[in-house]
């Protein structure tokens, strides 16, 4: 994360992972008052695929994670990996499928936002939030979960402005995984990344929102801000994050600078081996099939998603990077899966010579 300020930081590292994605939120409208911490965000998604009966594939989450300050005089950047959502929810969990959560959190401005962040996206994402609840996931459930984790984002972005330890020029970009069975929801605000394997192949699952972006561009400058030398304001290099409250005043209206998140889901196949979340230091170098390579050759190496996101940080690193590093590995197979790798011997395809064919070539063997 690139920002034109000067920031005064902690050296903070956490660890968190996420899956894969698919069907994207066209439109999110939210209406955010400063006074009402009932933060209202609806959510409108194209018909989402909801998980049939007769699929028996079910993930087999592992994961592992690693951060690097990079150049930098210190690390920004926050993450969070929990493969057992009912272990760490304890009764507060009463879904009828197994969940994982991850997330990566990039400060700019300093390392307290993304630190608060971390410290309570628990309560933000699950404790204290509305989530629903029922014995089946259908689509209505799905629905009601994306509404849930969009509002966690809004409802974080507001407690930073009141929390007296994070400066108002102190913010940070965030993403989220979470993973239901089969069901994989992302939620993005920021520059942060996840890119899926699947088959070997990189799935980008979140868009970056800079100013480079068409999209964003228009959407900034219908609200009145402006992008001048590639930065929001001249000033802020994305164009949502949690935080960066001097940028959002006054309270209650709407800002080019937003923590709404982009908000996305898919359903998890046989083909899906792993995914990848990493702050923007690594994307910066590295292209989504780059990095998608390291960590496939690592796993099938030794079959460690820790290692494999620290071998992917030490690649980045060889770059010309300036950022923090931050890279988290989420494995959906069991470590005794083997994927087919095609034979690499030739093929011969026998055939009969002719008497004619024949009788030459043992008159050339014979002169010989």
């Amino acid at each position: 994360m690139i920002v034109k300020k000067s920031s005064t930081t902690m050296n903070t590292m956490v660890v968190v992972d996420a899956e894969i994605l698919s069907v994207s939120v066209d439109s999110v409208s939210i209406d955010i008052s400063r006074s009402d911490s009932g933060v209202r965000c609806s959510t409108s998604t194209p018909a989402t695929i909801i998980d049939s009966a007769r699929s028996k594939f079910l993930p087999s989450i592992r994961s592992g994670s690693y951060s690097d300050i990079g150049p930098r005089r210190s690390n920004e950047d926050e993450h969070i990996r929990v493969d057992d959502l009912s272990a760490q929810l304890g009764s507060l969990y009463n879904w009828p499928l197994p969940g994982s959560f991850y997330a990566v959190f990039d400060g700019h401005g300093g390392a307290d936002a993304a630190a608060y962040v971390r410290t309570n996206a628990m309560r933000f994402f699950f404790e204290d939030a509305d989530l629903p609840q029922a014995s089946v996931v259908d689509q209505e459930f799905m629905e009601e979960l994306e509404s849930s984790h969009c509002r966690a984002f809004l409802k974080a972005d507001l407690a930073l402005a009141d929390e007296c330890s994070v400066n108002a020029a102190c913010g940070t970009t965030a993403i989220t995984a979470l993973v239901l069975g089969r069901h994989l929801v992302v939620a993005n605000a920021g520059d942060c990344r996840a890119v899926l394997c699947r088959k070997g192949v990189a799935v980008q699952l979140s868009q970056d929102h800079r100013p480079t972006s068409l999209v964003e561009r228009q959407r900034v400058e219908n609200l009145g801000g402006i992008i001048e030398y590639g930065f929001l304001n001249g000033d802020l290099a994305v164009t949502r994050a949690l935080g960066d409250w001097y940028m959002k005043l006054p309270f209650g209206s709407a800002s080019p600078l937003t923590a709404e998140p982009e908000v996305k889901q898919m359903l998890l196949t046989e083909d899906d081996e792993f995914m990848i979340i990493g702050c923007d230091g690594i994307w910066d170098v590295m292209s989504n099939q780059e990095a998608v390579n390291v960590v496939r050759r690592e796993l099938r190496l030794h079959n460690d998603p820790q290692e494999s996101a620290k071998e992917l940080v030490n690649h980045a690193l060889c770059r010309d990077v300036d950022d923090n590093l931050t890279a988290i590995v989420v494995c959906f197979t069991s470590p005794d899966h083997q994927a087919s790798v095609p034979s690499q011997r030739p093929r011969f395809r026998c055939c009969s010579l002719s008497e004619e064919a024949r009788k030459k070539l043992q008159s050339l063997l014979g002169s010989n």
